[in-house]
């Protein structure tokens, strides 16, 4: 895996989380009308639909981003990982 600046990983993991929560918010209120929703307690949540799409965008777009996170870092060599880059710079 070639080197990637920490901010071109940090775009990556976050626009691709953003493709993915855009297709789960589609699945998901394909399937689920927002005032249908309860809290555990049986209680209706008491929330306009465009206030549950967005919170349930922001949540899927936060949980497809930690797994895009891990699958990156698990990509990565135990070299990489464990590499310091000031030992590493010092002569030897």
């Amino acid at each position: 895996m070639g080197e990637m600046s920490a901010a071109k990983r940090t775009i990556s993991i976050l626009w691709a989380a953003f493709l993915m929560a855009a297709v789960l918010e589609m699945v998901v209120f394909a399937l689920v009308d927002p005032a249908d929703l309860r809290w555990l307690s049986g209680e209706a949540v008491d929330l306009s639909a465009r206030a549950i799409y967005t919170l349930a965008f922001m949540v899927f777009w936060a949980v497809t981003a930690v797994a895009a996170a891990l699958a990156l870092l698990l990509c990565r060599s135990p070299e990489d990982i464990n590499r310091n880059e000031t030992i590493d710079a010092l002569p030897h």
